[in-house]
């Protein structure tokens, strides 16, 4: 409100706003407008331009934008301008000039007009004379508001039960962080009218919803981190990181100026548990987890790219405390050293060290990175992240771990194993090659109308494996050579 109101009183002529809740960009408009005494007008080329909440009939037939901006050009007292959608009429030269008119003439100093638009790219002629308003999604009393007076509404001659305790509240404020407003309300009126009550039992499909929704609408993707996840073998050192780090969290740390702990970079061989660790992390922390998805990030469209960056980089902030998983790294920002992109992938990775380096929110980066050779040097920088790990092949102990944690899965008994032999046949192998491993073993004692599995039928699928480490021995050695010198063993 605050940031919304100075803009006006500033006297910008254009502001714009990239947001799908709309509705929400109205109410703060009309707020403002009351509070500093303007007159609040709203336009849709369907409905033409008309004065908020009001019952007033479309003026003067001004659905098409031409006549809008005729409109609009004959005021005479300082007013406020709604323009719904706007952005398709940005690419008609005459619109633009204008636009540009009108905000360069006297009426600049008597209307703002603000154009909210779910993707919005102002062109060059307006850059000068137009503030961008960086909506914020709504914070946790915000959605306790809307979740409340949303059960009021419904109950008005309904027969609704509302059976939320305090704490319930709580997890369900915290399950809609990251949503609109307007999709607080859907999904809160959807919950209650399914058995005719708001209550705990509604928490998971609130937390489902909203998982559906963010893998629809945008590059993130909502994990689940419950008791699901597999056991992590070996990495004894990033599991005490993880412990000491943890008090971050606390409000104790906060009383001492100290912030949440920012991100780990977990650099290594593929298939040696980097990405099982990033889930880990988010597990053993009790938050959330979401996973940013590469293959959306790109768009055809100029502009589009950068803005699906920054929406991802809000939504994560909107929904914290949580873990933001950004699995191999260096293929997210693929294009950064290449001139073929138009300099895109430099100016997305720009933007990823900015929001890395000013984010307030307690967002904590979990990337990983197979190829540190592809990775550019100023993510390795101190003060990027709190740790940069070096995930190696497990050594003896942690291999017989993993075939005991992966034994065990599989409904197996690792005692009937010997272990001492298995571990050293599995030696150069990663912690994905001794699953398959076993797995491969599993299918085969299937295949074969075995009774059990035996550590004979165990050597033979590993026996059959031809490790990374020996078809690819030069970037293994290269990699680890490199890496020990400069990281934190994870093991």
């Amino acid at each position: 409100m605050q940031d919304l109101r100075l803009l006006i009183q500033s006297r910008y002529p254009i502001l714009y706003v990239e947001t799908f809740d709309e509705e929400r960009v109205e109410e703060l408009l009309a707020r403002v407008a009351s509070e500093l005494g303007l007159p609040f007008y709203t336009w849709s080329v369907t409905q033409g331009l008309t004065r908020h909440a009001s019952d007033q009939p479309e003026l003067l037939e001004t659905r098409q934008p031409g006549k809008l901006l005729e409109r609009i050009g004959e005021t005479r007292v300082p007013s406020l301008f709604l323009l719904r959608d706007f952005h398709p009429y940005l690419t008609d030269p005459a619109l633009v000039r204008a636009l540009r008119e009108l905000a360069q003439g006297p009426l600049g100093r008597l209307a703002t007009l603000v154009l909210c638009s779910p993707s919005l790219e102002i062109p060059p002629e307006l850059q000068k004379l137009a503030a961008r308003y960086q909506l914020a999604l709504p914070g946790a009393d915000e959605i306790r508001t809307t979740v409340i007076d949303t059960f009021r509404d419904l109950k008005r001659g309904r027969n609704l039960r509302y059976g939320l305790q305090e704490e319930e509240m709580h997890q369900l404020v915290q399950g809609l962080r990251g949503l609109t407003l307007s999709e607080v309300r859907r999904l809160v009126t959807r919950c209650t009218l399914e058995d005719r009550s708001l209550d705990g039992k509604d928490i998971a499909a609130v937390l489902a919803a909203k998982k559906e929704g963010l893998e629809q609408s945008g590059i993130l993707e909502l994990w689940s981190a419950d008791g699901d996840i597999a056991p992590l073998g070996g990495l004894a050192n990033l599991k005490s990181w993880l412990q000491r780090f943890r008090v971050g969290w606390s409000d104790h740390a906060k009383s001492l100026g100290l912030g949440p702990p920012r991100g780990v970079l977990l650099v290594g061989v593929q298939g040696c548990g980097k990405s099982l660790a990033a889930k880990t992390i988010a597990h053993e922390w009790g938050l959330p987890l979401v996973r940013l998805d590469p293959g959306r990030l790109y768009d055809k469209y100029i502009g589009e790219s950068e803005r699906h960056l920054r929406n991802a980089f809000a939504t994560a902030e909107a929904l914290s405390p949580l873990v933001l998983w950004i699995d191999e790294i260096e293929k997210v920002f693929a294009a950064g050293g290449s001139e073929s992109d138009g300099g895109l992938g430099r100016r997305l990775f720009g933007s990823f060290l900015t929001w890395m380096q000013e984010k307030k929110e307690a967002v904590f980066v979990a990337a990983t990175s197979n190829d540190l050779s592809a990775v550019p040097p100023e993510l390795l920088r101190k003060g990027r992240f709190d740790e940069i790990f070096f995930v190696d092949l497990p050594g003896a102990p942690e291999r017989r771990e993993i075939l005991a944690i992966h034994l065990r899965l599989r409904r197996q008994d690792p005692a009937v194993f010997d272990l001492d032999i298995l571990t050293e046949a599995t030696e150069g192998m990663s912690g994905a090659e001794i699953e398959q491993a076993v797995v491969a073993a599993l299918y085969g004692m299937l295949a074969e109308r075995e009774t059990r599995l035996t550590t004979p039928r165990l050597l033979l699928e590993i026996g059959r494996t031809v490790p990374l480490s020996r078809s690819r021995r030069e970037q293994v050695t290269a990699l680890q050579a490199l890496a020990r010198e400069r990281f934190v063993l994870a093991g």
